[in-house]
């Protein structure tokens, strides 16, 4: 693993890279994410502040168990990272106090855990990572996920769900309703809440374009 682009912290990144994930085959959690969150949370540290060290220690290790998405343990998995992450740096020493805030930090990074960052690095990962599910980087995990799992693109018979409930398990496009158009109500810095919005905009262009091209006018 390349731990250049985990800059300033690239020792304690060289540290880190061998816990940040276990072995799988899901792209949409991977290296990249990882580096791409971090680009994030360079981004909105550059203009909230917050302890950096921190910041990248939860960043690397926030996705350090892998839970498939259509796992029954999935909203608990923010809870198992932050268990793997204490552990991890407590063997490095690190004060109880720098672990504390990691761990919150992870835990409420997932939008399926349910957790209010009380912190100021809990709300930049939870910015920073929402962030990689939103604008064109959003739309291209979302397929790529749903085609992990088997869904089909849209509902043919009613792409809209005008006549049925949304269900993201069997339909890629109902997962833009039932998550993605929202993730931007809920960022929790100002720098955050600017660029979610920018992303969001893209998002609403993609689904028009998409549902153009098969036939809702």
């Amino acid at each position: 693993m390349n731990d250049v682009t985990f800059a300033p912290r690239s020792t304690l990144a060289a540290e880190l890279l061998p816990h940040a994930l276990e072995p799988s085959d899901d792209g949409a959690h991977d290296l990249a994410h990882l580096q791409r969150v971090w680009h994030n949370v360079r981004t909105l540290h550059a203009e909230e502040g917050g302890d950096l060290e921190v910041l990248l220690a939860a960043t690397l290790l926030h996705d350090c168990v892998a839970v498939e998405k259509n796992s029954p343990l999935r909203a608990q998995a923010s809870r198992l990272a932050a268990e793997k992450a204490s552990a991890v740096l407590a063997g490095m020493n690190w004060p109880g106090e720098k672990i504390s805030k990691v761990v919150h930090a992870i835990e409420a990074h997932s939008f399926s855990a349910s957790i209010t960052p009380l912190t100021l690095e809990a709300k930049l990962l939870q910015d920073a990572d929402r962030l990689d599910s939103l604008g064109m980087l959003g739309v291209a995990r979302t397929f790529y996920v749903a085609g992990r799992m088997g869904s089909a693109l849209y509902d043919p018979e009613d792409p809209e769900a005008q006549r049925r409930d949304y269900d993201d398990k069997r339909f890629c496009l109902d997962h833009f309703q039932t998550k993605l158009l929202h993730l931007a109500e809920g960022f929790q810095t100002a720098t955050g809440q600017r660029l979610a919005q920018i992303r969001h905009q893209r998002l609403k262009g993609f689904m028009e374009q998409f549902k153009e091209e098969i036939g809702i006018v």
